[in-house]
């Protein structure tokens, strides 16, 4: 066992449900090691001022006790920084001289692969740290706090926002995170039982798309006794269009590790549906059919934009989450205490500590598209014209394939 007295925890990156889950475990573990956890306040940026600090807050059983895992976000706080970026040319230094200062032999570091890649680097100047896997994207190759949470909220605007789409007719475009991957997007939208989803693995098609409203839009006002139907569409906000470009505001510039600020995808799937409601002259006859058509001010169904943004982070956690946010912190304390470093802790379960070299568990984890196929089948749109779904039954003695 290793001769740690003191372990510092940071939450760095974006907040989300579950990480005061993190938080708890860590403390709890440690403490229950003989160990004293503190908090090292506004993620990187506080390990990098931590110096100057004349003190930190101390988890003990009593400040333990004022922490709610099922509140989303931190006590810890967070920052967005890339001790890489620093300019100072002895920011490694200084962040030792930190913890010497604190007596702080080692870090639990929860966050995601940006956070990650700041572990491997902590890790390689000699740092100890084990990292806790942290993101709502659900991008890495572990589980990742704070996904089911953000899944859940997803899911919930998405469902409520159809009550407003169907008193008004409208197509309803509600753009969430994800900026490589669209796993928020593609689960929140089949968990609010959306009709479309449109995530950065798959370049839309946007005359697929519009074929597809149409459709669905027509129909479900045509079947209504009272000529009401909505449509919703799930974007996330790295979808990419038919040339595979992401849609992004240039004048945001770009964050502290170099990723572009996106933004206005939510905002040009509504212009692209527009311009083709607008041009279709069957959309002004089905108008007329339906008691709707007032001519130059309702002539097309609307299509309105709406961004949850952080709301997706706030609120509460999910039960799942706090279980996998006390284990991954808890477990991150055991192998930091083990001699472990530059390492992700990928679950806790019959009694062992599973983890992978943060490099590897960093890596980008796409949306599987066997499990879009899948969904196409179901009906559900993803802005191309549908695959064919690849499926396998499998027993215990062995596998046969069928194609639907």
């Amino acid at each position: 066992m290793s001769e740690i007295k003191n372990i510092g925890i940071i939450t760095s990156g974006g907040d989300c449900g579950g990480l005061n889950a993190v938080v708890r475990g860590a403390a709890f573990m440690a403490m229950a090691n003989g160990v004293s956890a503190y908090i090292i306040p506004n993620g990187y940026a506080g390990l990098y001022n931590l110096i100057d600090m004349e003190k930190l807050a101390k988890l003990n059983e009593r400040r333990v006790d004022t922490i709610n895992s099922t509140l989303a976000g931190s006590e810890a706080g967070h920052s967005r920084v890339k001790i890489k970026k620093i300019q100072s040319e002895d920011k490694y230094k200084r962040i030792k001289e930190g913890l010497l200062k604190f007596n702080i032999g080692g870090l639990v570091i929860s966050g995601g692969d940006d956070t990650g890649s700041v572990v491997v680097d902590l890790a390689n100047q000699g740092i100890p740290c084990v990292h806790a896997p942290k993101t709502m994207d659900l991008d890495l190759q572990t589980y990742s706090v704070g996904a089911d949470s953000a899944i859940s909220r997803v899911s919930s605007f998405v469902s409520d926002l159809k009550t407003t789409g169907q008193s008004h007719n409208r197509v309803m475009v509600i753009e969430v995170f994800g900026r490589y991957a669209g796993h928020t997007a593609f689960r929140g939208g089949v968990g609010a039982d959306a009709d479309c989803i449109l995530i950065p693995e798959i370049p839309v098609d946007f005359d697929v798309v519009y074929k597809h409203m149409k459709k669905n839009l027509m129909r479900r006002i045509i079947d209504s006794d009272v000529n009401a139907g909505t449509y919703t569409i799930v974007v996330a906000e790295g979808m990419k269009d038919a040339s595979g470009e992401e849609i992004f505001d240039e004048s945001l510039g770009v964050d502290a590790f170099g990723h572009k600020k996106l933004a206005g995808a939510g905002r040009y799937v509504r212009s692209q549906l527009e311009k083709r409601l607008k041009e279709d002259p069957e959309i002004r006859e089905f108008m007329k059919e339906q008691w709707m058509f007032v001519p130059g001010l309702y002539e097309v169904p609307e299509v309105r934009d709406v961004k949850p943004e952080h709301l997706v982070r706030s609120g509460k956690s999910s039960a799942f989450d706090v279980n996998f946010g006390m284990e991954a912190g808890a477990g991150a304390v055991v192998l930091l205490l083990n001699g472990m470093s530059g390492v992700t802790v990928q679950d806790v379960k019959k009694g062992k500590i599973r983890f992978l070299p943060t490099e590897k568990a960093i890596k980008e984890r796409d949306v599987d598209l066997e499990m879009v196929s899948f969904y196409e089948k179901l009906g559900f749109c993803f802005g191309r014209k549908p695959h064919a779904f690849r499926i396998e039954f499998e027993e215990n003695k062995g596998k046969i394939e069928r194609h639907l």
